[in-house]
């Protein structure tokens, strides 16, 4: 059989996909920092404290700091909101019931943002909430 090629040998195995850097702090991938960072107001202050060198993670927890301050805040002026509108006779109930579905809406949306925000962070894209992220990565950058 002197007309046979000789069986070129299989390459090497791949060693896998690449889990991306480590966030230098946390010991975590910097994708998976990020995304954890995003959980409003508690994710962002504990990844915020415990990361000090990776910019992405800083600024995602940095957003998800502002971002759960503004759904707080919301959540402060909706029961006012509610309050007063109850307290106003006749028509009181009207408007709590469209109160209510107004802030069920607003809820419903920052529900998505979070979503959103997460699955941003976890496939290492840089997604800045509007008017929120330009504030995050400016209040970073100073930071640094």
């Amino acid at each position: 059989m002197p007309d046979e090629e000789p069986i070129a040998s299989p390459p090497p195995p791949s060693p896998g996909p690449d889990p991306g850097p480590k966030s230098t702090s946390t010991g975590l991938p910097s994708n998976v920092a990020a995304a954890i960072a995003c959980i409003p107001l508690i994710g962002g202050i504990i990844f915020y404290i415990l990361e000090k060198h990776d910019s992405f993670v800083r600024f995602y927890a940095m957003q998800s700091i502002i971002f759960g301050c503004a759904w707080f805040l919301f959540n402060i002026v909706s029961a006012v909101v509610h309050v007063v509108f109850a307290a106003i006779p006749g028509i009181g109930g009207i408007l709590v019931f469209f109160w209510a579905i107004i802030a069920a809406l607003v809820h419903l949306l920052f529900l998505v943002i979070m979503i959103v925000t997460i699955v941003k962070a976890f496939t290492g894209v840089r997604w800045d909430i509007p008017y929120i992220g330009p504030v995050a990565r400016k209040q970073v950058e100073e930071a640094a």
